[in-house]
């Protein structure tokens, strides 16, 4: 690249500046049980970041609780680890903060499905500008081994014994239902696949879901790896039509022999912080003059803390 650009004052010529995926590495090394297909979603973003050229503090991961929630300490970038189910909602007020951002949700089923499904529609109606990273392994992994809103009817866990009687939630279908703007699925079984995906989404102006088979090969062993590699097949290499979001539902409802990955909707809609007036003008409201004197601006930040 040789485009020369102006932050705050601050120039700089990317023409020299390249990413190399370790320079996202993180200063905590990751704790997940080896084999957990959440190593295979960092790797994939390293990769992602350093193909797209985001220099780390232009990115902002956001995450809920769970194992695969951890994602901001092992992530060489701005981060906050914040509450079950509630990350989409803090990544919101991030994005509308400063839209300059690259904002990165990352969650597991759980949090993302079932405590925080509310935010998940809310977020997908409003197309907010962010991309969202949801590591399915369709059991509680955190808490040792329960069922989540992602796990298959019949399913027999530490809190089903005798089998699951709950049909599971479809979070494709409900992301294209509720006005997601791009819909994905990825699995880290197939790493190039799930890697541009990743640049696509983050690409992408709007709301972007990917939801990623990433096996837990400690508690969940009917969808491990050895069950999703045969029955794997990409969108891509059936011509699908990623503006049909017809086609994409009837797609998204097969499991069974064929389930399938890739790229499920994509449609131009301007973004929440493209339709806000207030922000039509003077950049991210995060460079604004807050409107208070420091003496006002003490007294809040000593109430806060």
């Amino acid at each position: 690249m040789t485009l020369t650009e102006s932050t705050q004052g601050v120039t700089a010529d990317k023409s020299i500046l390249s990413f190399k995926p370790q320079d996202y590495k993180g200063k905590v090394d990751p704790d997940w049980c080896p084999g957990c297909g959440d190593f295979g979603v960092l790797k994939g973003l390293q990769k992602a970041c350093s193909e797209l050229g985001i220099r780390p503090h232009e990115i902002v991961i956001v995450s809920g609780i769970g194992c695969s929630s951890n994602f901001p300490g092992y992530f060489n970038a701005y981060g906050m680890h914040t509450l079950h189910g509630r990350p989409l909602a803090v990544a919101t007020g991030l994005q509308m903060a400063n839209h300059e951002l690259t904002v990165i949700a990352t969650g597991g089923d759980g949090d993302g499905y079932g405590i925080g499904g509310n935010h998940f529609i809310h977020t997908a109606r409003r197309n907010v500008d962010l991309t969202y990273l949801v590591m399915n392994n369709q059991i509680y992994g955190l808490t040792t081994g329960q069922i989540s809103p992602t796990s298959c009817q019949n399913m027999k866990t530490k809190s089903t014994p005798f089998g699951s009687v709950e049909l599971p939630v479809n979070p494709i279908t409900a992301a294209i239902m509720n006005g997601a703007t791009f819909v994905a699925r990825g699995f880290v079984g197939d790493g190039k696949h799930l890697i541009e995906l990743m640049k696509k989404a983050i690409q992408h102006k709007g709301f972007a879901l990917i939801d990623i088979f990433s096996p837990c090969v400690t508690f969940n062993h009917d969808n491990d790896y050895k069950f999703f590699k045969p029955r794997v097949k990409k969108l891509e290499d059936e011509g699908h039509d990623s503006s049909d979001w017809k086609a994409a539902c009837e797609k998204a409802m097969q499991w069974g022999d064929t389930i399938y990955i890739g790229l499920f909707l994509q449609k131009d809609q301007r973004s929440l912080d493209q339709l806000e007036p207030v922000l039509d003008e003077g950049g991210p409201m995060a460079y604004r003059p807050v409107g208070l004197s420091q003496e006002q601006s003490q007294r809040i930040i000593k109430r806060m803390m």
